[in-house]
């Protein structure tokens, strides 16, 4: 059996894992080995659907020491006028990239793949490689870094919990670029996913009356104006205090929705019909037109079977026919995580503890960890937000966020790394400091703090 000996051990070389260690490569002299089941770094991203893209601009995803794109604003297109966002191949060859031409070259990172980690035993760590079934033990000196505890499951790993008749075509995403003449098209989940796909099948010249989508429960978006980094950084400032004025009044999670909708902060696909998923989703108003454009819509609840003739659901029955294609967006996606802790004594998991994408959370979380800082100061600047998917869990990702903002803001070594970190979606903020739209935001915003706070501990606690 082969020993090997590393400062941290990181389980899962996907997106929270690669942004964690570049931040300790650039922050630290330690050492570190990353483990993943897969062949290349990237996590989902290697076993994505060809046309899926980043809800978010790329100039705030991958990891802080190589930038992913050009930072180009789109001319043309469902993005134009906002900053351009990588598909699923671009990415892939840029955490290949980061792999080849950052870690590697450090002589700090070593990148075992094709292997699982087993747990502990008698103080080491052991894992396994799936290719030659040969087991390492690892002496970790520092902490084993789990960066698994937020990952997605996403169709192509995912069985469908629903039975199929033989000789049904359900299909994932990734197999949807392969079908032929289909007889009608049913789309199953209300997601990012399913959003992504009927969006793309729309692309391709599918008329909408071929399109089912069947959307067991709806879901709240954001308007991806107020998501954008750089020169745009002004609008998520207009976003946040949008947010705290209606955190301050909202009755409940809902109503605090429809508050932000009626600003035009946030969308449901269809105005008319309550929606409670949030699982970070953002659209442009060109892709939401699109959206609107199927009118089958199916709301019956999840489908528990389908056969030739019918698909069997919780409320009902939904018709079908030979030849139908089915696609199945059921895979939940991002993972819905408990409140936990971030760091222990020997161990750090890679919960989210900012309200933006995973990178950016983990590389904040590489940086805590480089400061001499104790345990418990460690996690009060980064405690671990829930994730529910919904927006009552939205409101309770506020209610912890915004003071650990604040007490971020008065480590600073923390603050001076966060100002000049790519992966920091409001890094360019201070640059429209001087634009009165701005100065009238962070005005509402500070005059309806105190009161969203008091008012989000009654709405997250109440049953």
């Amino acid at each position: 059996m082969d020993r090997i000996e590393t400062d941290y051990l990181i389980i899962g070389a996907g997106a929270s894992g690669m942004a964690f260690a570049d931040t300790l490569l650039s922050e630290t002299d330690h050492e570190m080995l990353l483990v993943d089941r897969r062949a290349q770094p990237g996590g989902h991203w290697v076993d994505a659907y060809s046309f899926v893209e980043l809800h978010q601009p790329s100039a705030y995803y991958g990891v802080n020491s190589l930038p992913l794109g050009e930072d180009r604003i789109d001319k043309t297109g469902i993005n134009a006028g906002f900053y351009e966002r990588a598909g699923a191949a671009e990415i892939q060859y840029y955490y290949r990239k980061v792999l080849d031409d950052v870690f590697k070259p450090s002589g700090r990172i070593t990148f075992h793949a094709t292997s699982d980690y087993l747990g502990q035993q008698d103080g080491d760590h052991l894992i396994r490689s799936n290719l030659t079934g040969r087991t390492t033990r690892v002496s970790v000196r520092r902490a084993l870094v789990d960066a698994t505890v937020t990952q997605s499951t996403i169709p192509a790993r995912h069985k469908p919990k629903f039975e199929i008749e033989d000789g049904i075509s359900v299909v994932t995403p990734n197999a949807l670029v392969d079908i032929a003449d289909p007889k009608g098209i049913t789309v199953l989940g209300a997601g990012k996913t399913g959003m992504d796909v009927c969006f793309w099948l729309l692309q391709q010249g599918v008329d909408p009356d071929e399109i089912t989508w069947v959307r067991p429960r709806d879901v709240w978006m954001t308007d991806r104006t107020y998501a954008q980094p750089l020169t745009m950084a002004g609008n998520m400032i207009k976003f946040a205090a949008a947010a705290v004025q209606s955190a301050a009044v909202a009755s409940d999670a809902n109503d605090y929705a429809v508050r932000m909708e009626e600003q035009g902060m946030m969308f449901r696909v269809d105005p008319n019909i309550g929606a409670v998923v949030n699982r970070g989703a953002t659209v442009s108003r060109p892709e939401l037109a699109a959206l609107r454009q199927i009118e089958q819509i199916v709301r019956k609840g999840y489908v528990r079977s389908i056969s030739s003739s019918r698909a069997i659901m919780d409320e009902g029955e939904l018709p079908s026919n030979p030849g139908r294609v089915f696609v199945d967006c059921t895979a939940p996606g991002l993972s819905t995580t408990p409140a936990s802790t971030i760091f222990e004594d020997g161990k750090i998991s890679l919960h989210f503890t900012t309200r933006g994408v995973a990178p950016w959370s983990a590389a904040l979380i590489g940086c805590v960890e480089s400061l001499d800082l104790t345990l418990a100061e460690k996690n009060r600047l980064c405690p671990a937000l829930p994730r529910t998917g919904d927006m009552r869990g939205f409101l309770d990702i506020m209610r912890i966020g915004l003071p650990t903002d604040n007490e971020r803001r008065t480590v600073s070594e923390l603050a001076a790394w966060s100002a000049k970190a790519r992966l920091n979606p409001g890094r360019a903020i201070p640059d429209h400091m001087e634009d009165p739209d701005v100065k009238a935001a962070f005005a509402a915003m500070f005059q309806n703090y105190q009161p969203a706070m008091e008012n989000l501990e009654r709405i997250c606690v109440q049953p």
